[in-house]
């Protein structure tokens, strides 16, 4: 994985000039999609959360964010716990204290299937029964090459491949989407707020824009998981 100060240095030269606009973004798509997946009274941990702009943007009744960016800690906002530490490792979190687990645009950084492997039991192991674990990533089957344009990509994944992991340890896929957000925010066109809330009530033209997927799946109860 990258040094420390490769994550810092690396995320402030992609995303520094284009920070006001990502949440500007977050917003609207926490209020208008991911909202629905977070308990407002329960708690939720922002796997990856890099500056923050999802768990910033949420409502629960506690919000904690993991990452190794040290810069993390001074950029996700008052209200939300910080933990700086590698995800493959286990979590300092207890059994079953988790109501939701998100992460956007994160296990393709991870830098081999083991480490998203270990990664994905730590979150079964910390979100209760029933709980929900929400994925978003580029799909590789849509990106395809333009998916090695970013120095910091190592697994190529589709929601078809994380499915199958996530059947593997412990979870139940409720929701699959092949294409969902565009591919991304840090390069390229960036459209006006108000048009990612319209874009958001259209799936027709996901099937068009769409390169990222979403997955979204229940932590299944454990005789189930056995």
């Amino acid at each position: 994985m990258e040094s420390l100060q490769d994550l810092d240095v690396e995320y402030r030269r992609r995303f520094a000039r284009v920070a006001a606009y990502r949440e500007s973004v977050w917003r609207i798509l926490v209020a208008d999609c991911f909202q629905r997946y977070v308990d407002p009274d329960g708690v939720v941990l922002d796997l990856g959360s890099g500056w923050g702009e999802f768990i910033r943007n949420v409502r629960a009744a506690r919000r904690v964010a993991m990452d190794l960016n040290p810069e993390m800690p001074g950029r996700v906002g008052p209200g939300v716990e910080a933990i700086l530490h590698d995800c493959s490792q286990p979590w300092p979190l207890a059994d079953d204290s988790l109501d939701t687990v998100f992460t956007s645009n994160f296990f393709e950084h991870l830098p081999d299937k083991d480490a998203l492997r270990r990664t994905v039991r730590e979150a079964c192991r910390c979100l209760k029964p029933g709980g929900r674990l929400v994925c978003m990533g580029p799909n590789i089957d849509v990106v395809q090459g333009a998916y090695w344009h970013f120095w910091d990509h190592f697994l190529p994944l589709t929601d078809a491949s994380l499915g199958e992991l996530l059947g593997l340890t412990g979870f139940a896929v409720e929701r699959s989407v092949r294409r969902f957000l565009p591919y991304t925010m840090s390069q390229g066109f960036r459209p006006p707020p108000f048009l990612v809330r319209l874009y958001l009530r259209c799936p027709p033209a996901w099937r068009v824009l769409g390169k990222q997927f979403l997955v979204v799946a229940r932590k299944l109860p454990p005789a189930r998981a056995a």
